[in-house]
């Protein structure tokens, strides 16, 4: 690997007698990470836990992911460790238990996401954004394959939050940056990097958080962070938002065998993430509170005119069985989808819905045709679907993956009903039964499209085994 000279210059300068160390970090194999989904595997797997974070362990070599079922049932995300200290600003900075309204402002393709859905209580509402809508369309499945139900994503500019003034307790910016934390990984950013864009991600960076400001309400949370080790779009541009706005830089308690290196500049502190220092990416992340006394939540004040319409008593009287719980939402229907959106958060959805490109919200429960009831992807993956409304039948590891590469798959069954095909016990999705034929209903669109080894038993995936 051969990094520009600039940069080079710049690590020596900034590691001193650490960067012989820290070079030769860079040549080795970046290591292997993926967090749980608690609610989908409770089991803790014997594998190496990642130290400041709860369901995040390291594998020793990187599998076959996509010959793997569990990963398209959503019981883990594959995500780079340092990213996952998250956790550590969430925890030791608010009250999770406690109902709040979060933004993750570049949400694609739902690492962090999915992570801030697994540690917000249950009666909180996630915003999960990304201003590409190809990126977006992979973050909302990434979303729905989590199925925790209280995330709404959205497909905006960060400009367009201005309008929600004073709405998130919460807001989450990993920022687009210059990448050299992932010069180890993806060797392709060595070549996208240079001291120009350098600048322009700052000033981009910049702009960004001027954007969404106003949308943060006093006491809120700003966590930032990036994947770079740029002093100008990390510490620089921390400490010039604090000399443009009124904020609390807040210290993180730090255990010495994390390795995480704490920097400083005019008061505002941050945390630096390197190869030698810990088994993870480069990465900078920074805690502010904005000033001010604590916002009351979101109002619940009814509106006299909704965006978001109610399903019929008829429509709801067909379906709020395939959830528990089902007094907890409030059934939804736009055309012919039903969806499920949990109740108390009703108010602040609609607003987000008149005032941004939403795209997925909810949890999208099933398509009403006539008398006719197609059930949706999302609601088989959902961590609150009512599994006793539904025929299931357990798949072999074979059987699996061809029903996830959407071919025919025969199980010696019959009858006319809806099948709730598992793995394992975790639902994959759905397929119908017609008299003797089996017709896969897998989402094309996320079919499996490698091609399965010859003995695709001997290939399955021991990630959570």
């Amino acid at each position: 690997m051969e990094l520009p000279l600039s940069f080079t210059e710049r690590m020596q300068r900034l590691l001193g007698p650490d960067f012989n160390a820290f070079t030769a970090a860079m040549q080795q194999q970046p290591p292997v990470s993926i967090r749980i989904n608690t609610q989908k595997w409770p089991k803790t797997p014997a594998l190496p836990g990642i130290p400041w974070v709860s369901a995040g362990y390291y594998l020793p070599e990187r599998p076959l992911f996509t010959l793997d079922p569990l990963l398209h049932a959503g019981c883990y995300y594959v995500q780079e460790a340092s990213s996952m200290f998250l956790e550590q600003a969430l925890r030791q900075c608010l009250d999770l238990n406690q109902p709040l309204v979060a933004l993750d402002l570049c949400g694609a393709p739902g690492g962090k996401s999915t992570h801030l859905a697994g540690l917000l209580s249950a009666d909180s509402l996630l915003v999960s954004n990304e201003v590409i809508r190809s990126r977006a369309t992979i973050l909302a499945e990434n979303i729905a394959k989590w199925g925790s139900g209280n995330v709404l994503v959205t497909n905006n500019d960060p400009r367009d939050f201005a309008r929600l003034t004073n709405f998130f307790d919460l807001m989450v910016v990993d920022a687009p940056c210059s990448g050299e934390g992932m010069f180890r990984k993806d060797p392709g950013a060595i070549g996208e990097w240079s001291e120009d864009n350098v600048k322009l991600c700052a000033q981009r960076q910049q702009r960004i958080l001027m954007d969404i400001w106003g949308a943060l309400k006093p006491g809120g949370l700003l966590v930032y962070s990036t994947c770079t080790w740029n002093e100008l779009e990390n510490e620089q541009n921390m400490a010039w938002l604090a000399g443009q706005e009124q904020v609390e830089s807040i210290k993180l308690e730090l255990q010495p065998e994390w390795g995480v290196v704490p920097s400083q500049l005019n008061e505002v502190k941050g945390y630096r993430f390197y190869p030698h220092r810990v088994q993870g990416e480069g990465f900078f992340m920074a805690v502010l509170r904005k000033a001010g006394d604590v916002a009351e939540n979101h109002s619940s004040a009814k509106k006299k005119k909704y965006k978001l319409t109610p399903a019929g008593k008829k429509e709801k009287a067909l379906v709020q069985d395939w959830l528990v719980e089902p007094d907890r939402y409030e059934w939804l229907q736009y055309g012919e989808m039903i969806s499920a959106l949990p109740a108390n958060l009703f108010e602040a959805a609609d607003e987000l819905y008149q005032k941004l490109y939403v795209i997925y919200a909810g949890t999208e429960v099933a398509e009403v045709k006539g008398k006719k009831l197609k059930p949706q992807h999302a609601l088989a993956l959902s961590q609150h679907l009512n599994y006793d409304a539904f025929n299931a039948i357990e798949l072999d590891l074979e059987q699996a993956l061809r029903y996830l590469r959407k071919e025919d798959i025969s199980l010696g069954t019959s009858g006319h009903d809806w099948l709730l095909l598992q793995y394992k016990g975790i639902p994959l999705g759905w397929a119908k039964q017609v008299g003797n034929r089996l017709n896969n209903y897998y989402p094309k669109e996320w079919r499996i499209r490698m091609e399965l080894p010859p003995q695709v038993t001997s290939s399955e995936s021991r990630v959570l085994n």
